[in-house]
């Protein structure tokens, strides 16, 4: 590439999505209320297992770190998405652009290890239950996050400082509705092989590790499951795996889908929709498969309304 073809980009453009014409504002509408309804649950999930005594176990901590996340990557993205279908475009600077990438990468990382560190709680709770608050003490969920978190950030600074120090060409233009990693790729000047065996070095320990994990932690407990006697105690025992997996089905089908496929053997139509899926769609659909549909965040969430409308203003229910 010759010298005067390279330049140090300023800002990107995001195209979004084209050619809406009449369907901007039904769109534009639509994603709003996906929004607000994605912030409302997942931030009525976080209070309530903050306040509920009854919520105070591994396995609500973990849900609530999930919606933690989902928040964190919904409110990262939509604003963006809104200004591309309202305006057909939007403009971000080059730092806005890379921390942008840095919390996508942040929260993807750290859901996929949640969702592994999730599949062993629901492994020890089913297949060794006279152990479980032993091995899920607090102390080691605590650590457990933390580690994940940690990993997430790090792994996603990592991603986000190699982006940051290549050479872009003139070009600007991207050709989706928020700055992930493939399509910056296509802006390099310089070679991006580097790059792009530092994201598959890292797909090891993110992605295929964690959905081993899950894969050995879900056949024990079918197995498991299947040495239950009672009906009633099978179908218990499966309510409490089923939505995990749904969970886990939705997440890792659309991520391997966008960053193990390789990005030239699909459709950039095709990569915009999956990355709506999980994006947009996910972090609303994980507190109704995950929370909202369970017995005791209905039973934590009537007790609040409960106190909300009835209390005076010590708390004393009349």
């Amino acid at each position: 590439m010759n010298e005067k073809n390279q330049t140090l980009v300023s800002e990107f453009v995001l195209l979004g999505f084209q050619n809406l014409h009449n369907f901007k504002i039904p769109l534009f509408s639509l994603f709003l209320l996906i929004y607000i309804m994605t912030v409302w649950e997942n931030v009525l999930i976080i209070v309530l297992v903050s306040s509920s005594r009854n919520l105070q176990s591994p396995m609500y901590f973990f849900l609530q770190q999930l919606s933690l996340s989902d928040l964190l990557g919904s409110s990262n993205i939509v604003p963006t998405l809104l200004q591309t279908v309202i305006k057909n475009r939007a403009t971000m600077s080059f730092g806005g652009c890379l921390t942008q990438l840095y919390f996508l990468g942040s929260s993807e990382i750290f859901e996929c290890l949640l969702l592994a560190v999730m599949s062993y709680d629901r492994y020890v709770a089913i297949c060794i239950p006279l152990r479980y608050t032993s091995i899920m003490s607090d102390r080691v969920c605590v650590v457990l996050i933390l580690i994940a978190w940690a990993l997430g950030f790090g792994l996603a600074l990592i991603t986000a400082n190699l982006v940051g120090t290549q050479q872009f060409c003139d070009h600007k233009n991207i050709d989706h509705f928020f700055c992930d990693l493939f399509p910056l790729l296509e802006l390099f000047c310089s070679d991006t092989s580097f790059v792009e065996y530092e994201v598959i070095i890292q797909m090891v320990p993110v992605v295929f590790i964690p959905f081993i994990l899950i894969t050995v932690s879900y056949m024990c407990i079918a197995h498991a499951i299947l040495k239950i006697v009672s009906n009633t105690g099978r179908q218990k025992a499966f309510s409490t795996c089923s939505s995990h997996l749904a969970v886990v089905s939705i997440f890792y089908g659309t991520f391997i889908s966008i960053y193990v496929v390789p990005p030239g053997k699909q459709s950039q139509t095709r990569s915009k929709v999956l990355s709506l899926l999980y994006t947009v769609v996910i972090p609303l659909v994980n507190p109704l498969i995950y929370s909202l549909r369970n017995a005791d965040i209905k039973k934590a969430l009537n007790i609040n309304i409960r106190k909300l409308v009835l209390c005076d203003p010590k708390g004393v229910i009349y």
